[in-house]
């Protein structure tokens, strides 16, 4: 179980991290949602050095546990999420150590992260976990998520959940 005083750090993808990342893909509670390894890690690489993706490794206690990404989708030539609004960043997540799913690490992860981005002025966070994901779902909604819509994009279906700054009283 996540304990009160765990912290987790984010640090950016390495090449070296890169096998690490495979095998986590390659793990069934990952592989049910992500493309197939050899796709993905492609992709994670051309990331490494993007403008609009920052791929990052979640670590507790010094100890890589997931692969987190944000992205801007305003930043990517005809992304589906270019519709929200300017400012926005989406992230995905996913635990790559098995023993580590179920504990409440996922929606902790998600609430220090987006709360460092809403401190930081980004006005909105969007998440898009595939509607029948019910673990994402309700990680994301412990960490302040609310679904929005339901698309089908190039991705394929997701349930999009957004969790906005508050809002400065007038």
């Amino acid at each position: 179980m996540v304990e009160q005083e765990d912290r987790y750090d984010f640090r950016p993808v390495t090449e070296k991290d890169l096998p690490m990342i495979a095998c986590w893909l390659a793990e069934p509670h990952v592989a049910e949602w992500w493309d197939d390894p050899e796709t993905e890690i492609a992709e994670i690489r051309d990331h490494i050095d993007s403008i609009s993706v920052e791929p990052l490794i979640v670590e507790l206690h010094g100890k890589p546990i997931a692969y987190l990404q944000s992205y801007d989708p305003h930043l990517e030539d005809d992304h589906p999420y270019a519709d929200q609004p300017y400012g926005t960043l989406g992230i995905d997540l996913s635990i790559g150590r098995p023993e580590l799913v179920g504990l409440g690490h996922g929606s902790a992860i998600v609430r220090q992260f987006v709360e460092q981005l809403l401190e930081e002025g980004v006005p909105r966070v969007i998440i898009d976990p595939g509607p029948a994901n019910g673990r994402a779902i309700r990680a994301y909604e412990k960490a302040g998520f609310v679904a929005f819509d339901t698309r089908i994009s190039e991705y394929g279906p997701a349930l999009m959940m957004a969790r906005d700054a508050p809002q400065e009283p007038d």
